[in-house]
């Protein structure tokens, strides 16, 4: 994939997230999506971190949208690079300090296949 296709879908990352959009945010996926996230591994414990196709993807965000109505991403830089592109953000949600995130997305045929959170 081109780096500016990388990008584009990155950038519909953000715009979905950040509306809150789960149906816009989930059609970047595909059906048997990956998603690894400290956060699932703490809220979450027997997942291990880990979530697998677009009905627990729905479920986490969900959970996530309605638990934080404040949550927002504000991108800091986007790395593509064949088929990933690299994601460093800082994750606002009001009343809790600022988090600096770095996210994979790794991208088939113009779908995210797995995604990789990374923080403390």
């Amino acid at each position: 994939m081109s780096t500016e296709e990388l990008s584009r879908i990155a950038h519909q990352w953000f715009e979905a997230f950040n509306q809150h959009d789960l149906e816009k945010l989930l059609s970047l996926y595909d059906e048997n999506a990956q998603h690894y996230s400290p956060k699932l591994k703490v809220r979450q414990p027997a997942t291990n971190g880990l979530i697998k196709g677009k009905g627990a993807l729905r479920a986490w965000w969900r959970d996530s949208f309605d638990r934080l109505p404040s949550l927002q991403y504000e991108v800091v830089r986007l790395t593509p690079y064949q088929d990933r592109v690299f994601m460093e953000y800082i994750r606002h949600v009001e009343g809790e300090e600022d988090l600096r995130v770095g996210e994979m997305l790794e991208i088939d045929h113009n779908k995210i296949v797995r995604s990789s959170v990374f923080h403390q």
